[in-house]
């Protein structure tokens, strides 16, 4: 009878130890409640490209390809593809909205997107730096409107 219990905690412990680790290797859950996952550290991240003027113009270059018919071609989120009930949350050049989209922030943004209102993650068709790229050129975008 001993065995029987013993077999049966040894199972018990196996199995709550396997389904704590199946809850950690889930996908991220979103830090914000806007859908958007962002790292904990995402607002301190730098962007390797800040002030390189040869990557805020190869970052224009992927935001016309990839962001324009969204965000508009002056990023204030007029494109053809626009959600018009999301309008203002898509307009770039707000400068009101600097501290809460910092850099880094913005970087996991445009990487990862988000479901609703639907932003299309760019992290399996672009590169790091070339987000970072776009990222530098969207707050040029954001600095002209100050």
């Amino acid at each position: 009878m001993r065995t029987r219990w013993s077999l049966f905690a040894i199972a018990a412990i196996l199995f709550a130890g396997s389904f704590a680790d199946a809850m950690q290797t889930q996908a991220p859950r979103p830090s914000n409640p806007n859908g958007w996952i962002l790292p904990p550290d995402a607002d301190k991240e730098k962007n390797p490209f800040a002030g390189d003027a040869k990557a805020v113009e190869s970052g224009k270059v992927l935001f016309n390809k990839k962001c324009e018919r969204c965000h508009g071609p002056g990023g204030k989120g007029d494109g053809p593809d626009a959600d018009p009930d999301h309008m203002q949350d898509m307009d770039l050049t707000n400068p009101r909205r600097a501290a809460r989209n910092p850099d880094g922030t913005v970087f996991y943004k445009v990487w990862n997107g988000r479901k609703s209102p639907k932003m299309p993650a760019l992290k399996d068709e672009l590169t790091r730096d070339q987000v970072w790229q776009i990222v530098a050129y969207a707050q040029t975008l954001r600095a002209g409107s100050q």
